[in-house]
């Protein structure tokens, strides 16, 4: 078959695809660029498919003079919206020998070297949570299939022990915070449970005694998860992990940890001791592709016992059974779907490459650039501090602005390709937010950024 050939063109393709990767991650500072419109874009590229082909070549030369110019740049060093995207390089580049590899890295059989060095950067990331040796899990696509996995497998716990009492309701519910992840409600959805929102304190955090409060007025039997966040989306707060620990192990309740953008501070000294009581966590999530600095699409999913997860997610049919018979580590026993490829391996790599050290230099430096940040919101007298950051996620207001100012001032940012910092929420009033979490982000950038809006 023609399109499984290896020929004089594939080569010269091939030279083609490794010389725009290698010029793209040359880039610095790498181009912010622009969306466009469907029309926009079929103007130059509708009817791109055809029964004949255009042939590599041509194929590359629209993606990279059309449509990647249409795609922002995620790892621009003022692309502080949303959570941003910045692999290392190493990350970037070993992702293109994932692809090339065709490993399925869904079973031991299958994929043992690349589960075994996925298993290996699972591991640090366990020891920085504090889990015990036999912790264990894999890596899933992002933060939602995370979620999602982890609480299937809270409940399917939490209804096998229930089974053995006689007198005992199935649990039904999960308890978070309103500032939980928006995959809290939508795992809740898709399970089918109920999602009873906790009350926060006055520094906006998940308390024990808040949660204490509403599982007996609920009725703590009727719980199989509480869900605590190691720094939340919108605003970087983490909850009082220590308490909510506490009472999840005093009515026996499953605790999550969704670390999915803040977990990685757990690699940095300077604020480690915020995510005291972590350890105690019967699941925890973080994603590598945000703070860790990974490229799409890498969630690690953690377990402190595994056997309940693979209880709850191993798939059984009769060609999967060379596998299940095995006491072998199979990813896809420990999360939602089975086809995988080896997304952890470029974290891994890089890991590998860099050296632990250079991460932990790397995340001090995006909070060196946040204090900063802080610094210079507190002491101009057009900006008012929403909340004092905990991590790197920088949330202000710009005194005398309404929706519409921030929204032109956003629009404005990425007209003239200065930034893209796009308006947020909180409670109820539009507000600025900076998320910090690219090492090539500068006290420059910031500076720059603040001042377009006097």
């Amino acid at each position: 078959m023609r399109v499984h050939r290896y020929t004089e063109e594939t080569e010269q393709l091939g030279h083609a695809i490794l010389k725009y990767a290698a010029d793209r991650l040359a880039l610095d500072p790498v181009p912010l660029d622009f969306s466009r419109s469907v029309e926009e874009l079929d103007a130059v590229a509708g009817g791109a498919i055809s029964p004949d082909g255009i042939g590599g070549q041509a194929a590359l030369k629209l993606f990279e003079d059309e449509l990647a110019l249409a795609c922002l740049s995620i790892d621009h060093p003022r692309y502080l919206s949303f959570i941003p995207c910045a692999p290392t390089r190493e990350a970037a580049m070993f992702d293109l020998v994932v692809g090339a590899s065709s490993i399925y890295a869904g079973s031991w059989l299958e994929g043992a070297g690349a589960v075994y060095a996925e298993n290996q950067a699972l591991r640090w990331i366990a020891d920085l949570v504090g889990l015990p040796d036999g912790a264990g899990g894999g890596f899933v696509q992002g933060g939602t299939i995370g979620n999602l996995s982890a609480l299937v497998t809270a409940r399917v716990t939490a209804r096998a022990n229930a089974s053995r009492n006689p007198s005992s309701s199935r649990p039904f519910r999960v308890a978070a915070t309103a500032g939980s992840h928006s995959s809290i409600a939508s795992a809740c959805e898709v399970m089918d449970a109920e999602l009873v929102p906790v009350p926060v304190d006055d520094q906006l955090r998940l308390t024990g005694d808040a949660l204490r409060q509403v599982l007996l007025r609920e009725g703590p039997e009727t719980f199989f998860a509480v869900v605590a966040t190691a720094g939340t989306t919108n605003l970087g707060i983490i909850d009082d992990l220590e308490s909510v620990a506490a009472v999840c192990q005093e009515f026996g309740i499953w605790f999550h940890v969704d670390g999915a953008y803040g977990g990685a501070g757990l690699a940095a000294p300077s604020v480690r001791g915020r995510y005291r009581g972590v350890e105690q966590c019967d699941s925890f999530i973080v994603d590598p592709h945000k703070w860790l600095f990974a490229p799409f699409d890498c969630c690690a999913l953690l377990y402190r016992e595994p056997a309940l997860a693979r209880a709850a997610h191993t798939q059984h049919a009769s060609y999967l059974d060379v596998l299940n018979e095995t006491p072998d580590w199979n990813p896809t026993d420990y999360s939602v779907g089975l086809t995988r490829r080896a997304r952890g391996l470029p974290f891994w790599f890089s890991l590998v490459a860099n050296g632990t050290g250079a991460y932990t230099a790397a995340i001090e430096h995006t909070l060196d650039v946040a204090r900063f940040a802080t610094d210079q919101i507190r002491h101009r007298p057009e900006f008012e501090l929403v909340r004092e950051p905990d991590l790197t996620v920088v949330a202000f207001r710009r005194l005398g602005w309404d929706a519409t100012d921030y929204q032109r001032w956003s629009d404005g940012l990425l007209q003239r390709q200065e930034g893209f910092v796009v308006p947020s929420s909180h409670d109820g009033e539009t507000i600025a937010r900076f998320a910090i979490v690219n090492p090539r982000t500068t006290t420059d950038d910031i500076v720059a950024i603040l001042d377009s809006m006097v």
